[in-house]
């Protein structure tokens, strides 16, 4: 199990083109969804996610409405005010959370301020096991995911074994 966040960046970038390969692979073959979603899940399970936080410092978060409402309620704030003092408008995502110098503006060394009441995004990320749509159309982010994120690059090197996926 790789978790070397420097060996991740190169191997994940210098594998990008073949994780993207990965992805229509899984399209046009019939899979059993749920043996990947084991492999993915065991694979979460094994990586501590707290001696990591590298998603939380370099992917950015999308928040929704009711995601606003929920730690504005926390913050014991206005849902106007949260998003004044913790969000930005990105013309990509739409509305997405600050981010510091160090990541996500929530994010105080490895943990996360508001974990308890953190975005939907978060709770379901890397989006492998759990998220909105199939598993093979959330694979479209994988392969940037592949990058900076231990669980997702160990779960795509071990879908690339388990489905005979030719390198």
């Amino acid at each position: 199990m790789l978790t070397d966040l420097v060996q991740i960046r190169r191997l994940g970038e210098k594998m990008l083109d073949e994780n993207k390969r990965l992805r229509q692979h899984l399209k046009r073959h019939n899979f059993v969804e749920r043996r990947l979603k084991i492999i993915a899940q065991t694979i979460e399970e094994e990586i501590d996610c707290l001696a990591c936080a590298n998603c939380c410092r370099v992917a950015t978060t999308k928040v929704t409405e009711r995601d606003v409402e929920e730690l504005a309620r926390f913050l014991r704030i206005r849902p106007g005010q949260f998003v004044r003092d913790y969000t930005v408008k990105s013309e990509e995502e739409g509305l997405v959370l600050k981010r510091t110098e160090s990541g996500c503006v929530f994010l105080s060394g490895n943990e996360c301020t508001v974990y308890e009441h953190r975005p939907r995004t978060c709770q379901d990320f890397p989006h492998l096991v759990r998220g909105a749509g199939s598993f093979v159309s959330r694979m479209w982010q994988m392969a940037d995911r592949a990058t900076y994120c231990p669980i997702v690059y160990n779960a795509l090197e071990a879908f690339k074994d388990e489905t005979g996926f030719n390198r």
